[in-house]
């Protein structure tokens, strides 16, 4: 059952390759969409702890590092998994539309 709360919105891009990140805005919201494991993940594009992007950073398996200061975070559910990193960052749902991806966001 489609979750009602959620609104599929055009990113206007493809879907990136296997361990390439894709930051873009949305509704005034800064996201990284990247490939890993096959699968499409979309974070907001904000490091928690630094509020650098992280769009800028480098992806390897499903960890994301942070560019400032190494920190990083898994791509499948926000967690941390180093340091300085201790907070989440917010996850979205994803999925490709054909020649665009489409991001969940609220409800508007």
């Amino acid at each position: 059952m489609p979750d009602a709360s959620l609104e599929w919105v055009s990113a206007g891009v493809a879907a990136p390759d296997e361990s390439r990140l894709v930051g873009l805005e949305l509704r005034g919201r800064r996201l990284v969409v990247c490939r890993a494991g096959g699968r499409l993940y979309a974070l907001e594009d904000r490091c928690p702890h630094a509020f650098q992007p992280l769009s800028e950073g480098a992806l390897r398996g499903y960890a994301l590092e942070c560019p400032f200061h190494g920190g990083s975070l898994d791509v499948r559910d926000g967690r941390p998994l180093s340091l300085p990193i201790r907070r989440p960052a917010a996850t979205f749902a994803v999925r490709d539309a054909g020649e665009n991806l489409e991001i969940g966001l609220p409800a508007e």
